[in-house]
């Protein structure tokens, strides 16, 4: 790549205009978070706040989907959220274990009773 192509530009846009920023941020983050308490009033409150907007985004899916996932019956989509939850606790907390069981869930009943 020379410096007379266009994709040059393209992708020296893409590193100065979305790289760079966000990472100085993401560096300037993590130098900061070394000094702080994990059970500081602060932190706690950030915790809780991003636990209840994912909490509120997930009952948004379930409850008033969009798109395909809206002709999937609303029982199937409770039972995913209770198998996510059955194997995050039965593989000792693995949100991994829990994101595949919900996923075999949804996808095996969106498949088997649409």
């Amino acid at each position: 790549m020379s410096l007379s192509d266009p994709m040059f530009y393209a992708y020296l846009l893409v590193i100065l205009a979305g790289f760079l920023p966000t990472d100085v941020f993401r560096f300037a983050a993590v130098l900061f978070a070394r000094r702080l308490d994990e059970e500081s009033e602060v932190l706690l409150l950030v915790r809780a706040v991003a636990t209840a907007l994912l909490a509120g985004v997930i009952a948004r899916l379930v409850l008033t989907p969009t798109g395909d996932l809206a002709g999937v019956p609303l029982w199937i989509r409770l039972s995913t959220i209770a198998a996510g939850v059955a194997a995050y606790f039965l593989f000792r907390k693995s949100v991994l274990a829990g994101v595949i069981a919900a996923e075999i869930v949804i996808i095996g009943g969106a498949v088997l009773f649409r």
